[in-house]
């Protein structure tokens, strides 16, 4: 458990100090490439639990202490202790004498009679601690204010049940390729290997616990990929048909670049600015059998890669603030500012307008984010019908069943992710 503390605190470490939590990962898992998977797994566990709950932690951590910490290994430490005494079966005695025995392993030996001081006075005084915290919004909700106030104000009705979804671990679904196999028949197949499961929609089957990838029956056969159910609603939205013509404009990692191939044979640009993402679009082309011209190249940019010739179909799904899948990617709550919300306003506004460029008369675009900030989403769409007159907004069937949440809006649930979708025609 030494170890597992010091490297899940150090990952915490690195978010607390403006990292992203992959490139944390990424950057640990090169220095220990031979670690077990079952360390790995603990690690990660740690790291994104403290992140989803940090909120909460640094309000008992701060009701613990008398002064304020200024070692930020030993704050990234005792939150994650404190993760582990609060949210995990470890026992706790255990994580208390490891907690000090990690302060001797990372050179801060003069703070082991601090450590056991605070994590056994949580201990004690567990209960009377989380009420009082509970009062402060930061705590109860484990967002940032700025995040709580403006969710409150765009959704009075929603904002808590949404922000609540972000705490929970998020379901794993996959998405069935019917060029392979019909979704009954896989919950079947599902169903003999005992693993318990249900169908959302045509293709989503959201297992009720999740499975390692390795496990996962017939994801290495093309028979599933992995794709949260709001996010498979982006290819079917497209109206495809066999011959068309087909922009992904960011492709990577290849969900819905693959989604649209297995609905129909059309003739797929899958691009995308990184070229090492796009070896994922490869990769899930190959596992899925399935063909793309992929091509790295910059959406708002098309003169490096464009050949001129129209697309009737373009799949706009653009940077955002990914503020609908913060509980896949924690340390989004931490690293967001509420300043970004508009910048990524302003790229979302540049890459609209140039890929409206690229679509053929009657042609349709689909924009899509991961985002449930109404900057990003409506608001967005509002203003590029205003500004282009050949522009219409298409009805989309009901993506939600409350009439009170915006058109094309999905506010993140136990089910799925937060996303949103506008359909656009040309003229």
């Amino acid at each position: 458990m030494v170890e597992v503390q010091r490297l899940a605190a150090g990952l915490v470490g690195g978010v607390l100090a403006g990292r992203s939590l992959n490139a944390e990962l990424a950057a640990l898992w090169r220095r220990r490439a031979q670690s077990a998977a079952r360390d790995r797994s603990a690690i990660q566990d740690l790291a994104y639990g403290t992140l989803r709950f940090l909120g909460w932690l640094e309000a008992v951590l701060e009701a613990l202490l008398q002064k304020p910490l200024r070692d930020t290994r030993l704050r990234a430490l005792l939150l994650v202790a404190l993760y582990q005494l609060e949210h995990t079966r470890a026992a706790p005695h255990a994580v208390v004498d490891h907690a000090v025995r990690t302060c001797e392993v990372l050179g801060l030996a003069s703070a082991k009679g601090l450590t056991n001081a605070v994590l056994r006075n949580f201990l004690r005084d567990r209960t009377a601690l989380g009420a009082r915290v509970q009062r402060l919004e930061t705590a109860r909700f484990c967002h940032p204010q700025w995040w709580i106030e403006k969710l409150r104000a765009q959704y009075p009705s929603h904002y808590a049940a949404a922000l609540e979804a972000d705490n929970l671990h998020p379901p794993l679904a996959l998405r069935v390729n019917q060029r392979r196999v019909a979704t009954e028949t896989y919950l079947a197949l599902l169903a003999q290997q005992g693993i318990r499961a249900e169908a959302i929609g045509e293709t989503g089957v959201v297992l009720a616990s999740p499975l390692p990838a390795d496990r996962i029956p017939g994801l290495a056969d093309g028979l599933v990929s992995v794709q949260d159910t709001a996010a498979q609603l982006a290819a079917p939205l497209l109206d495809l048909r066999d011959g068309m013509r087909v922009l992904d404009a960011c492709a990577a990692p290849g969900g819905k670049t693959t989604h649209a191939l297995e609905l129909a044979d059309v003739d797929l640009v899958a691009l995308d600015s990184d070229e090492r993402r796009l070896e994922r679009v490869h990769a899930n082309l190959a596992r899925l059998g399935l063909n793309a011209r992929v091509v790295c190249g910059d959406a708002a940019e098309s003169g490096t890669w464009w050949d001129g010739k129209p697309f009737e179909r373009v799949l706009a799904d653009v940077p955002c603030s990914a503020s609908g899948v913060a509980r896949r990617h924690p340390d989004i709550k931490w690293l967001r500012r509420a300043a970004d919300v508009a910048q990524f306003a302003q790229v979302q506004r540049h890459m609209l307008d140039a890929l409206w460029q690229l679509l053929g008369r009657g042609g349709k675009l689909l924009y899509a984010t991961c985002s449930v900030f109404l900057e990003e989403n409506g608001e967005q769409v509002a203003h590029f019908v205003e500004r282009h007159p050949d522009a219409t907004r298409l009805t989309l069937p009901a993506l939600d069943d409350d009439p009170r949440l915006p058109a094309g809006q999905l506010l993140q649930t136990p089910r799925h992710d937060g996303f949103f979708y506008a359909l656009l025609q040309k003229a």
